[in-house]
């Protein structure tokens, strides 16, 4: 069966896409982020595009593009719609598969549902993206629970920014969880820079591995 792995994030603004894109580069996958808030200024679809040197069809359309950057279920309000939470269903492909939430476990999609009940139907295997800054203990440490109590599959955490060794050793003891790598701030964030940071800092199998 082809390869479904479910990227998140503890929080907004982690650097959860340009990691979904390297992901997808490493994997030479296909990328797919259901639901796009905020469409003004540029999609995740096209930043992954863009970093992971991906050709026509290997960015699957989103489901919901709403127009405002706010949470799913309220930009989906102010755009006059609601988002059908059931029918978000992987996509079928005949290449590993990266889909992106947004923000964090418990981003609302619409009135009556979050994200990680999506992703328990799902049931794909999920990689959680955590920053390495202040906080992200007690972030990492409670996605890693809210994941668990719902079943839902984790591979494990990919940290994102500077390497800070007793964070991540604590994160990884106490929350039972495997560390699959780090990914560095990269300046500049290139398409080169992020494929060679990905080949150095993750291993392929790593994701490729369901956890029982």
């Amino acid at each position: 069966m082809t390869v479904q792995i479910v990227v998140t994030g503890t929080d907004t603004g982690i650097g959860k896409t340009v990691f979904a894109a390297g992901l997808t580069g490493l994997l030479d996958g296909i990328y797919w982020k259901p639901v796009q808030a905020g469409i003004q200024e540029g999609t995740d679809s096209e930043t992954v595009s863009r970093l992971a040197g991906l050709p026509a069809g290997r960015v699957l359309p989103e489901a919901w593009r709403l127009n405002e950057p706010l949470s799913p279920h309220r930009a989906a309000e102010l755009d006059g719609v609601e988002i059908d939470a059931d029918a978000l269903m992987l996509p079928a492909t005949d290449q590993p598969l990266v889909a992106e939430g947004a923000g964090g476990l418990m981003v609302p999609v619409n009135r009556r549902a979050l994200y990680i009940d999506v992703f328990a139907r799902w049931r794909a295997p999920v990689v959680l993206c955590a920053r390495t800054g202040l906080g992200t203990i007690n972030h990492t440490l409670l996605s890693i629970e809210a994941l668990r109590a719902r079943s839902i599959p984790l591979l494990g955490v990919a940290f994102i920014g500077d390497e800070m060794a007793d964070t991540q050793r604590t994160i990884a003891e106490m929350g039972q969880v495997r560390v699959l790598g780090r990914l560095p701030r990269l300046d500049p964030l290139t398409p080169e820079a992020l494929g060679a940071a990905m080949k150095a800092s993750f291993e392929v199998a790593d994701f490729i591995e369901v956890p029982s």
